[in-house]
């Protein structure tokens, strides 16, 4: 089957490049390869590509500059979307998209389920809410919106490698520890991408690693782990700190753990694995410095 990925310089979008296999071709195009923001265009494209099947890895993720720049978040999350489902729709192909933790408040105080009613704080999580509503207002039949949360991976930029360049160099840190969430490497998320398209997954699912974290929890294992394993020559003190003591543009939500049941049922190929698990998966795959 010929997968075509869209998003190519981002993280998700380069653990999908290494599932290409004798089974699955994985074809990863940028925005200089396809026009998203033309429905005809857009489908032209992936006709020519020959698409049997489609993931959206790509998002306008810039958290806090989606507050000031709302119409390219919107063109990005919820346009580009819209078209994309239906482009899948005129080729009838499966279409799977990539949301966020993002799109609840997180006063719950327990695990999202994919049905929970949807609250977003921001410009991005109410941007992508919009993207998922157009993909079940154009395409529900074949079409499956996998939310994630706290995504990392050892290609691109993200808290990981961030982390690791600040306690290589900093005296000490101060890391928000009332915000609860889920780390996720993306090399198992993509692999759930993978089982989403062979398993004709539809509607909305959550996938994340299992076990619960704060920022300051996930920044307390990536320095042990990355002591023990030599990308650290030495400890520094890491502080907790409340949001408030900590503010940005955009509000994030204070609890947004999702519930992962539902697509564990459904892709019974997928392991679910602990948090820390995976950070020392990822963490070992790094250089040494």
């Amino acid at each position: 089957m010929k997968i075509i990925v869209i998003g190519k310089s981002g993280q998700l979008a380069w653990e999908l490049s290494q599932l290409s296999s004798a089974k699955h071709e994985v074809v990863c195009l940028g925005r200089n390869d396809i026009n998203l923001i033309e429905l005809s265009s857009a489908t032209e494209t992936l006709q020519e590509y020959k698409a049997e099947a489609v993931i959206n890895a790509s998002a306008y993720t810039a958290v806090d500059k989606a507050e000031s720049d709302v119409e390219n978040a919107y063109a990005l999350n919820a346009k580009a979307v819209g078209n994309l489902a239906q482009a899948c729709k005129n080729l009838s192909v499966p279409f799977v998209h990539i949301s966020t933790d993002f799109v609840f408040h997180g006063d719950k105080g327990a695990p999202y389920l994919p049905d929970d009613g949807i609250r977003p704080l921001g410009i991005y999580g109410s941007s992508k809410a919009e993207g998922e509503r157009l993909i079940s207002k154009y395409y529900p039949v074949h079409s499956a919106v996998i939310r994630t949360s706290w995504a990392y991976s050892t290609h691109g930029n993200n808290f990981v490698k961030n982390m690791l360049n600040l306690m290589n160099t900093k005296p000490e840190l101060g890391i928000i520890s009332d915000q609860i969430g889920s780390p996720t490497y993306a090399k198992g998320l993509a692999e759930a991408c993978i089982s989403a398209i062979d398993n004709k997954l539809i509607g909305i699912h959550h996938y994340t690693d299992t076990g619960v974290a704060s920022w300051f929890d996930f920044a307390v294992a990536i320095q042990s782990i990355g002591f023990e394993l030599g990308l650290l020559d030495k400890k520094i003190p890491i502080k907790p700190i409340s949001t408030s003591q900590y503010p940005t543009p955009a509000q994030r939500p204070h609890y947004s753990v999702l519930d992962k049941s539902s697509l564990a049922e459904a892709l019974p190929d997928i392991s679910l694995i602990h948090w820390q698990e995976q950070l020392r998966n990822m963490m070992a795959a790094l250089p040494k410095t």
